[in-house]
């Protein structure tokens, strides 16, 4: 084996990065996801403070958000934003898929001109299909669910 090539590893800043407006749409949903039951419109004041997201930002996302028909929003004194399907039901690659603005399923790559480069276009459309099946498999039930699990942890260390 050749020296340097033992403790190979992806760069923390890697092509499978999660982007900072994905991030953020799936905290926001997360937080409309926790008062789903409630049925009570949030305001985006609120939704930004809880999830530390600016304010302004939050704004474009929602409405990116609404036009994929992930939330609605509500008029009034008593407004805000809602989700408009069941927490269960909406899986986190559909949500990057929207806020990314393309199909993640259907997306597909140039023919290689070589052998090497369809050896390395077959592993990269592997890597693309696991991360699709991971995204495709959590809900923003499952993030709900695995931040109040998170939560109960935290809660016994202060114990």
């Amino acid at each position: 084996m050749e020296p340097g090539y033992n403790n190979v590893s992806l760069p923390k800043s890697s092509v499978l990065e999660l982007s900072c407006k994905s991030e953020y749409a799936l905290l926001a949903l997360t937080e409309l996801s926790l008062h789903y039951s409630k049925g009570d419109p949030l305001r985006i004041c609120q939704i930004a403070a809880d999830q530390n997201i600016p304010d302004r930002y939050l704004e474009q996302l929602l409405a990116t958000l609404r036009r994929g028909g992930f939330v609605k929003s509500q008029r009034g004194a008593k407004g805000g934003y809602l989700l408009t399907r069941e927490p269960w039901k909406v899986t986190l690659l559909d949500v990057i898929s929207c806020i990314e603005g393309f199909d993640a399923k259907s997306k597909e790559t140039k023919s290689p001109k070589s052998t090497e480069g369809a050896v390395v276009a077959d592993v990269w459309k592997e890597v693309r299909q696991s991360a699709e099946s991971v995204l495709e498999n959590y809900t923003l039930q499952d993030l709900v669910d695995k931040r109040n699990a998170r939560q109960q942890v935290d809660l016994m260390y202060y114990i």
